[in-house]
Formats: C-alpha cells, structure tokens, sequence
C-alpha cells in the first residue's frame, strides 16, 4: 500500500469520525449538520482516493477517480454553507449558496464523462493519475472562488469579533487554511505541475480544528482536543496496522485490538468532557454566587446607610429625654428610658460594624494614614473602657514603656477602633481579674498586647475567631447581643496597615492574650 492510499485512507476516517461526532454533539445546532454534510463530501473524495490508489487496472482507477470528484465536487458548496450557517449570515448569502448548488448540479451530471475526467496515465510515480476534461477547469475556478470567498467571509468576521467566539472562527479559519490549501496539492499534477501531493495527509489536521471550532462553546479545555488528538491519531495507526498486516492472524489481531482501543478511547474522551463541563457547570454556580453575595453586600451597605440617621435621632431624643428637655420625668421612666439608650447604643454599634464589613467587602474602605502617636492613642482607649472595667469590678492597666514610642505612619482612627474593640472583647469575657494593655518594639515592629483574665478559649475557637460572624463558645455563651464582626472588622483594618493581628490562650478559663503587630514606618 502506498503512501498516498494511506493518507487517503487517514483523511476518509478522519472525515467520517469527526463528522459524526460533531452532529452528535447538537443535532439540532445547523452549523453542527451542515459541517456534517461537509465532512460526507470529505469522506466520499478520501475514500475513493484510497481506492483510487491502490486501483490496479486502468477501468478501475477511472471509475475510482471521477468517484472520488463526486466528493470534490460537492466540498466547495458543502463547505460554503456551512460557513454562512456557522457566521449566522446564511440569509446574508443565500442568493449565492443557490447558485453554488446549481453549479455542483452541472458539474455532477458531467462528472462521469470525458468532459471532466478525461481519461487516467502515468504520471511520475502513479501509474493512473486523472487528467482534466474541459469542464473541470471551470470547477476548478468554482472551487477556488467559494473556498477563497468562505475565508473572506471568516477573516471579515474574526476581526469584529471577541472573547469565545472569536476563538472559535480562529480554529474554523485556521484548519480550512491548513486543510484546504494542502489538499490544493492533488491539481498540481492535473495541470502537469511536477509535483506530487507529498501535504495530503495534512487536511486530516485541519478538519481536526474545524471540528474544534464548531464545538469550542462546549468543549472549554485545550485537554479534550489533545485527548480526542491522541485518540484518534492511535485509532488510525492501529487501523492501518491491521489493514497492512501480511497474515491473517495479524489481521484479526490487530482487528481486535483496534476495536478493543476504539471503545476504550470513546469512554477517555467522553469521562474528559464530562469532567470539563462539570467544572463549566462550577464556574458557572461561582459565579452566579458571587453576584449573590455582591448584591447581598451591597444590600448591607445600603440598609445600614438607612439605619444610622433613625438610630441616631432616637438616641438624640432619649437623651434629651433624660436631661428633663420635655419636662421632668419618674424614675421609673427614666430607667426605662435608659435602658432603651443602652439598646439603642448597642444596636448603633452593630450597624456600624456592619457598614464597615460591607466597606471592607466592596473595597470601598481607604486609609487616611498620618503620623500620630500610638501611645495618645492606646491611652485615650484606655481612659475612655476604665469605667465600663470598673463597673465590673475589673481593673484596666497599661504598662507604658520606659522609652517613649515613636510616630507612626497610620489611620488614627481606624487603629484606634482595633484597639477598643479588643478592650471591650477583654471586658466582656472577664468576671474577674483586669485587662492590661502592654506594647514593645521588635525588628521595626511595634506589638501591642492586649492581656485578659476571663474566660479563655480552646484552639478551634482561635482558628476562626477573625472570620466574620465567627464566634466563640464564650461568645455565644456570655454576650449573646455580639454579632462576630469587631474582631473580623480589626483583622481586616491591620492587614491594611501591612500588619498582622491573633490571639492565644491557655485553655477554658485560663484567659486570653491577643496580639497586634505593625510595621513602623
């Protein structure tokens, strides 16, 4: 068997396989059945050139060669429509897809007399190589002129084009190139060119990447087309193993061993693509949540922002209230009224946090960095929580160190938040002891130790205490009005000064220290 009945017989499988499979992938998508009809054209001309080839008497190499031009003939209009299908401009072209269709008619009822194929001889090394009859040069010209057209109309739409499908007409483009301009190769000789189609087992690529661009939109992983590549590749050469085999034994063989392989490749190449629209189908549910959790975000924002002025108007009236504004008032009102105050500061606390997780979460939270002393802020938090300690009956200390702290770079207020935040966390969870607050500076770093005596916590508790909403045993046992955001709040406002902040503790009872480190600058 010769070189080119081999690639005939590449390009008749190829052509069969990928146009099957790509109908198979939507029957009902028209670009998917016109590329179809495309590739039965392929198949026809592939297949009667292989048996073209290895055709031994002259009546039999005749017939096999104008067979094959029933395949040719109709490759240029087939290929055309599907074009103007897969580029959504069929109605666009349609007045020319009729005239190519009239015309394959005329070429095909002349396809089987001497005005086509004229007649077959030697030629270089083929012993039967067609020669052209009047009336193929003008399909000649037809086949030139839609293929060279079909490219025009690809180039033309892969400029305006983005994203999938412009990649997709790229592949589309790109295998007609290579398909089209290799198979040109087999008229060389008809025009007594004196080169042979050394290129033609080359358009099996190409149809390759055709079939890819058709079915790019679902196969979203350069993966698949390796995988159904290798598969192929390997069927073919088993096939054509078996083909050639000099004895029968080693033709049942390899028989056996292709079909054996066939089955194993199909169920590799469809686990592939099941694998690659699962994570389709991921990315896809990922997105769909993040909008979920944008829009839930943005809602916070929005519904905080609503909050805050009615909030603040009520806690100016109860104040008034209580400093006789509207007229004396009893006591039991006033308790009343005070602890209406208390709830209403607390539930302005919570909004608060929430504005700032949503800021934090849309980015819309910047630092207003200047240089201020970390001790005037440490000691203003300090004086502000000594009396909610007191209350409690706690104590509140910091242990200023001998060398005054230097300036540094920062948002005063931000830090400031951080550091009451901690306080009031350290408060909230003593029933007994103090809190002190301690600073130290060590490789350009300062640390600021927040030291308490209360509650405690176990290290599952540790590991999620910064995430928002988290909460620990003690809170949720304690202080049932937190809600998990000042400690999240913190760790985010840290990190934006390039520092880090954690905490540790001993175990159930035994207290908890937390850490904040920042870079000096």
């Amino acid at each position: 068997m010769s070189f080119y009945a081999i690639t005939g017989l590449i390009n008749a499988i190829t052509a069969t396989f990928l146009g099957f499979f790509v109908y198979l992938k939507n029957r009902k998508e028209s670009a998917n059945k016109t590329f179809a009809r495309f590739c039965i054209a392929v198949a026809v001309w592939s297949y009667s050139y292989f048996l073209w080839q290895i055709s031994t008497t002259y009546k039999a190499a005749l017939f096999w060669s104008r067979a094959l031009m029933m395949g040719s003939i109709f490759i240029p209009v087939t290929l055309f429509h599907f074009g103007v299908t897969f580029l959504n401009i069929l109605q666009k072209e349609r007045k020319i897809l009729i005239v190519g269709y009239f015309l394959t008619f005329i070429f095909l009822i002349s396809n089987f007399t001497p005005f086509f194929v004229n007649r077959v001889e030697p030629t270089l090394s083929f012993f039967f190589w067609p020669k052209p009859g009047i009336i193929f040069h003008f399909f000649h010209l037809m086949f030139i002129g839609y293929v060279s057209y079909f490219w025009y109309l690809l180039i033309k739409s892969y400029r305006k084009s983005e994203g999938i499908w412009k990649v997709q007409i790229g592949y589309v483009l790109t295998g007609s190139l290579i398909g089209f301009i290799a198979g040109e190769t087999n008229h060389f000789l008809w025009y007594n060119i004196p080169t042979p189609p050394i290129w033609n087992f080359i358009p099996a690529l190409g149809f390759l990447l055709i079939a890819y661009g058709v079915v790019k939109h679902r196969l979203l992983n350069i993966r698949v087309i390796l995988t159904e590549t290798l598969v192929i590749a390997t069927g073919v050469a088993l096939f054509i193993q078996a083909v050639v085999a000099e004895t029968v034994l080693l033709k049942i063989l390899g028989g056996a061993l292709f079909v054996f392989f066939t089955i194993f490749g199909y169920q590799l190449v469809r686990s592939v693509i099941k694998e690659i629209e699962l994570r389709a189908e991921l990315e896809k549910a990922y997105a769909e949540l993040e909008r979920i959790d944008t829009a839930k975000t943005e809602f916070l924002s929005m519904a905080s922002h609503q909050l805050r002025t009615p909030l603040g108007i009520i806690k100016g009236y109860i104040s008034m209230m209580l400093e006789g504004d509207f007229g004396e008032i009893s006591e039991k009102a006033q308790e009343k009224l005070r602890n209406a105050y208390v709830s209403n500061d607390r539930l302005v606390k919570l909004v608060n946090d929430l504005l700032d997780v949503t800021r934090l979460e849309m980015g819309r939270i910047e630092l207003n960095l200047e240089k201020a002393s970390i001790e005037e802020i440490i000691s203003s938090v300090v004086e502000e929580m000594k009396g909610t300690a007191e209350k409690k009956g706690l104590y509140l200390k910091w242990a200023k160190p001998a060398t005054a702290l230097p300036e540094m770079s920062l948002d005063k207020n931000k830090i400031r938040q951080v550091i009451l935040n901690l306080i009031d966390n350290a408060i909230k969870y003593t029933n007994q002891g103090g809190i002190t607050l301690k600073t130290q500076i060590t490789n350009s770093k300062l640390q600021i130790t927040v030291i308490d005596t209360g509650v405690g916590m176990e290290k599952e508790e540790i590991d999620k205490l910064f995430e928002v909403m988290a909460r620990g045993k003690a809170g949720l046992q304690y202080w049932m009005q937190g809600a998990g955001l000042g400690l999240y709040t913190a760790r985010k406002f840290v990190e934006m000064h390039g520092g880090r902040i954690w905490a540790k503790s001993p175990g159930k009872d035994k207290g908890s220290t937390f850490y904040i480190e920042l870079p000096i600058k």
